[in-house]
């Protein structure tokens, strides 16, 4: 029989492993640019969109190349659960769902003593494996908003939050956060995925923002206008538009645009009323951000606890004349990747390595001392985060979008993305059950040199000096594709169009 010393010293041994860890703060938006952040600097930094989320930046890590695997909402949040590529864990468009089993960090993070909680947006259908939750079926809504708790069975346990001082999705959200944060057990650390679901359109702000950027106007991306030589065959006419370009899809029909102004004039007051309701739903978040911190602060738990802030994908500002995500274009593929831990974590730090959102479950288990899975085919960035990227980091990413020419007519494409040049196949065929199934396009291909064509706005696949360039990466991208895991052998058409179209 175990004395009562001994369970006074196991106790003691347990409380002192507990605060030896830190806590772990995990802030996802949804939809949020990089270029909407004000500490990636850009067009829109002048308008100071982001002022506490830039202290993130201030007193912590900034990454510069972080991106996705696949810039759509429900494979994004299923990755960052599994560390797995959505053709792995079986996630690849809006329609899939990851259950309790295989929601991977969730498991690891409770088997490393802490006390979890994941509060805001889901988007997986099935029931999270935490502690704690209070999650918003689906999208969601951006004002009263029910979310479903633990505590009930699942999916029925839903309950409408409008008591609150505001209703706003935003608020609500970090309401629910604060208040678990106040009621947890703190005699374990806590791990916290706190997920808004701003600025996800259709964009709503709470009320208070209504008139802000009123009186100012947005500066325009010069790709908003005429980019000739960006895009291919296979793109042409695609994707939902700014301004008239795509009649069917446009945003100055959303925005009450008047239909009888000048292309013109429709494109610049579809976009100054788009990025006006964007920003002031940013600032809510924005917002919230400013009450986590300054409730950590004032509890003394702010500098034992590693804050990240991120989007589960980036998003399209009237770059080439575009709105919303799912491309690999450079504003859709990046995402903001800000990191904050004073004990380890240099102040105002950047990094320019290439991490990937299969990274963020071995980092997250890293910081934790706890040891990732196998099966995750990420890698932890914790060293980065010290200083210290390891000489064999990753050179290139893989990325691939499934949904062909489903909601904003953006056809299937994979591609590798190196520090220095990207090329994407757009292979022109609907392989999922989401998607114009009955609707294929053109194939083709793009390459892109980023380091002299930052915003993507030529080309350059066919064109003789960059042939050799091409081959090289084509031959890349197949090795990462098969290292990762992703065969198109159980798609014939498609390995006929490969055939057709590689050389």
């Amino acid at each position: 029989m175990i004395s009562i010393r001994l369970l006074a010293l196991l106790l003691l041994a347990s409380l002192a492993l507990a605060a030896d860890k830190p806590n772990i703060l995990f802030i996802m938006s949804d939809d949020h640019a990089a270029q909407a952040v004000g500490a990636y600097g850009g067009r829109l930094a002048g308008l100071n969109p982001t002022p506490n989320i830039d202290r993130l930046a201030a007193e912590g890590m900034l990454f510069e190349n972080a991106f996705v695997t696949n810039s759509i909402c429900t494979p994004s949040r299923a990755t960052l659960l599994t560390g797995q590529y959505g053709h792995i864990n079986g996630v690849r468009t809006l329609n899939g769902r990851l259950p309790p089993s295989r929601q991977a960090l969730a498991h690891g993070m409770r088997n490393a003593g802490y006390e979890t909680a994941m509060i805001g947006k889901w988007h997986l259908g099935e029931e999270p494996a935490f502690d704690f939750y209070a999650v918003l079926p689906g999208q969601g809504s951006y004002f009263n908003p029910i979310l479903r708790v633990s505590g009930g069975v699942w999916p029925k346990n839903e309950k409408r939050f409008s008591g609150y001082d505001s209703s706003h999705s935003s608020d609500v959200v970090a309401n629910l956060s604060l208040d678990w944060l106040e009621q947890r057990d703190s005699d374990k650390p806590f791990f916290l995925m706190h997920h808004f679901k701003a600025p996800h359109d259709n964009f709503e702000n709470a009320e208070r923002y209504d008139f802000h950027y009123q009186d100012a106007v947005i500066p325009e991306p010069e790709t908003l206008w005429q980019t000739p030589n960006h895009g291919s065959k296979a793109t042409e006419g695609m994707g939902t538009s700014i301004g008239k370009r795509n009649q069917r899809r446009n945003m100055g029909h959303h925005m009450f645009v008047d239909p009888s102004l000048s292309e013109v004039d429709y494109k610049r007051a579809a976009y100054q009323r788009y990025l006006k309701k964007y920003l002031r739903t940013v600032r809510g978040v924005d917002d919230n951000v400013g009450r986590l911190l300054e409730y950590l602060e004032e509890t003394g738990a702010l500098d034992n606890t590693i804050v990240f802030y991120t989007s589960d994908q980036g998003f399209m500002l009237g770059e080439h004349d575009y709105i919303d995500k799912r491309w690999m274009y450079e504003e859709s593929l990046r995402i903001p990747l800000l990191v904050r831990f004073p004990r380890a974590i240099e102040a105002g730090s950047r990094s320019n390595a290439l991490a990937a959102n299969i990274d963020f479950a071995p980092t997250i288990l890293d910081l934790a001392g706890a040891p990732a899975p196998s099966e995750m085919q990420g890698r932890s960035f914790a060293p980065i985060l010290k200083g210290q990227t390891p000489p064999d980091w990753r050179k290139s990413i893989y990325y691939r979008y499934w949904m062909h020419m489903a909601h904003h007519d953006n056809p299937g494409h994979y591609g590798i993305r190196t520090d220095r040049y990207k090329l994407i196949f757009f292979y022109g065929l609907p392989l999922d059950a989401v998607g114009a199934v009955d609707k294929a396009t053109q194939p083709g291909w793009e390459l892109y040199d980023i380091k002299e064509d930052p915003h993507e706005t030529r080309n350059v696949y066919g064109k003789p000096e960059y042939e050799a360039i091409a081959g090289r990466l084509k031959q890349e991208l197949l090795d990462l594709k098969s290292e990762v895991g992703d065969s198109d052998e159980k798609y014939p058409e498609l390995m006929k169009v490969r055939e057709q179209h590689w050389n």
